[in-house]
């Protein structure tokens, strides 16, 4: 512990001093004292798609749930925290000031913070904070604020590598909910989706979205070390969907859910391959889901309209696999703000836009076909491991499920609380909307103003020894 407390001072020191952006850092130590599982340094972690390979889970919980490591209280946002190399990086907002805390991944010390002045209001009365994770690559970790700053740190102290207003930059107009979709690190690339607008829409009042046009920067690409534009393409405003990225037949592909539907680009240079329309006629849809990929095809989903398509990707473009009917209103998925996941020919994910009426689902990936459907879960979100589901529901249950494709199979299941003066009280409040993360055996769960990490997986199942 006293080893945290002399790093945390030394980044505090140096939080002034800004760096200039083609500085390289020097190799960042590991803090780890688990030294089996994965880091988990990006939205949805290292694969993109929420899936977990640790292995040797607690199946059994007691009432209470797995046990409780550490627990931080957050300020405004639905942003999950990253970790890397035994740091843990969670971006909030406090006042006026968005946040980025990096903590000791197992004991939550904290270890140093950058905060810049943000005067982000939502459209609609939901939180202020940030939506988007952090994403650490290396020696860097960048940060996409609800407002549109685009900041790069250093993981180490928190030192300002670079930073670009892609509000002021791209001219974009104010989207309903803020920025919320995660970059992604595409070799010496940050791809970001940006959504900027002509000189001549600039001016149209936050929201008014269906007035305003296009200046081809849906996609920007921005030299990781130093924060200069090395392309930007599409003629799309954002969505809140995170870029996917792929191989495909030898190829390399960037899968944007944006705004109006899916763009298939290469991340080297920016060139449009395709893009397949995809919203619903309401004003104030969104798409908020990222892509699901798997060989060729890519799956997306929404819950204003249109609901679920499936196409299969080639050189020549793409071909539809099937889609939901526009014109019956039963669909096959409609997922929200969470992404599915896929497990050995089926998709598993939260159906529907309203707490009520949302429904866990299974269906089948070739077909759309419902394999079940179950109800009074409200939204929730999974995350997939060793043979199971991770389920948080957005009013802080914890579930663990059994992948069947045949049925609904719940295994264990906890209300989080801690006893406060002779009676529970929830650590997970309303909205936990964020989908949990698994990072060297602990897991990380966030509900409205609390970060929790339990254990999921003890010590001395990990594969392996960990350091002493």
């Amino acid at each position: 512990m006293r080893n945290l407390r002399s790093i945390a001072v030394l980044a505090l020191i140096c939080l002034t001093t800004p760096l200039r952006g083609e500085e390289r850092a020097q190799p960042v130590p590991d803090l780890r004292s688990r030294s089996e599982g994965v880091d988990w340094p990006g939205f949805l972690g290292a694969s993109g798609d929420s899936k977990s390979p640790e292995r040797g889970i607690l199946t059994k919980w007691p009432a209470a749930g797995p046990k409780l490591v550490w627990q931080r209280r957050l300020g405004d946002g639905y942003a999950m925290p990253s970790v890397s190399r035994g740091r843990l990086f969670v971006f909030d907002r406090v006042n006026d000031n968005a946040r980025l805390a990096c903590l000791h991944s197992e004991t939550g010390h904290l270890l140093w913070e950058f905060k810049y002045k943000t005067d982000y209001e939502d459209l609609y009365g939901y939180s202020n904070g940030p939506r988007c994770c952090p994403v650490i690559d290396d020696e860097r970790v960048y940060l996409y604020g609800a407002e549109g700053l685009l900041h790069c740190l250093r993981v180490t102290d928190g030192r300002l590598i670079w930073k670009v207003d892609t509000v002021a930059t791209f001219g974009v107009v104010q989207n309903f909910f803020g920025v919320g979709s995660t970059p992604v690190v595409a070799g010496d690339q940050l791809v970001v989706q940006v959504g900027g607008s002509t000189p001549e829409t600039q001016d149209v009042a936050p929201g008014r979205l269906n007035e305003v046009a296009s200046n081809g920067t849906a996609v920007v690409a921005f030299d990781k070390f130093t924060g200069q534009v090395r392309f930007r393409a599409g003629d799309e405003l954002a969505s809140y969907a995170s870029p996917i990225l792929a191989t495909i037949d030898q190829r390399r592909w960037c899968f944007v859910f944006a705004r109006g539907g899916l763009l298939g680009l290469n991340p080297t240079d920016g060139r449009i391959d395709f893009h397949y329309p995809w919203r619903s006629r309401k004003l104030e849809s969104v798409n908020a889901s990222n892509p699901v990929v798997v060989g060729n095809e890519v799956f997306i989903s929404e819950t204003y309209g249109p609901g679920s398509s499936l196409l299969a990707i080639s050189k020549r473009g793409f071909k539809v696999v099937w889609q939901d009917d526009p014109s019956r209103r039963a669909k096959a998925m409609q997922t929200h703000w969470n992404t599915p996941i896929h497990i050995d020919g089926f998709l598993y994910g939260s159906s529907g836009r309203h707490t009520q009426t949302a429904e866990l689902r299974c269906i089948a990936w070739k077909s759309g076909k419902i394999q079940w459907s179950v109800p009074g879960l409200e939204r929730c979100s999974l995350l997939y491991v060793d043979g199971h589901f991770v389920c948080l529901s957005e009013y802080g249950k914890l579930r663990l499920l059994r992948v069947n494709p045949q049925r609904y199979e719940m295994v264990a299941e906890t209300t989080l609380s801690e006893d406060d003066p002779g009676e529970a009280k929830r650590l997970l409040r309303y909205p936990a909307w964020a989908a949990p993360i698994l990072s060297h055996g602990l897991l990380y769960v966030r509900g409205r103003d609390r970060l929790i990490c339990l254990e999921l997986i003890p010590a001395d199942r990990l594969p392996g020894k960990s350091k002493p």
